[in-house]
């Protein structure tokens, strides 16, 4: 069973292991529309490798084949993000069955739930437990 785990103790791993890792499971848009988690501070910078591809959310062929060539070994700890929690549970269930057996899903995701207005990032998540973050593009001002 893949151990859901906090997005702060997340945070601490990443500080703490030279062999722990960030997967980042979404598509190339959320990256620069929303935002990643920036592990600068670390010295670290968390590896993209889109789960399900645009625009239909296939499953990506190469999801495995690109850990393999970020240089993550089998015995490294992996922390796998999304959205919400959903797609990075499935990644890393199919890292455990690639043989990645330290593996583990970012509870929550990178924005959480939907708030009682329809967005996210407020409530639970990277973003709503105010860990670092950076934006690959500017939003416009009024966003």
């Amino acid at each position: 069973m893949i151990e859901d785990i906090s997005p702060a103790a997340t945070w601490e791993a990443v500080q703490g292991d030279p062999d722990t890792y960030l997967v980042d499971v979404r598509t190339p848009m959320e990256w620069a529309q929303v935002g990643v988690p920036d592990l600068s501070g670390a010295g670290k910078e968390v590896v993209r490798d889109s789960w399900q591809l645009p625009p239909v959310g296939e499953i990506n062929p190469d999801f495995i084949a690109t850990l393999e060539k970020a240089g993550i070994g089998k015995t490294a700890r992996i922390y796998f993000i999304c959205r919400s929690g959903m797609r990075s549970m499935a990644a890393a269930h199919a890292a455990y069955e690639a043989g990645y057996h330290n593996v583990f899903n970012v509870a929550d995701g990178f924005e959480g739930p939907e708030d009682a207005t329809g967005r996210r990032g407020r409530l639970a998540g990277w973003q709503a437990s105010r860990l670092p973050c950076m934006q690959l593009i500017r939003r416009p001002t009024g966003w």
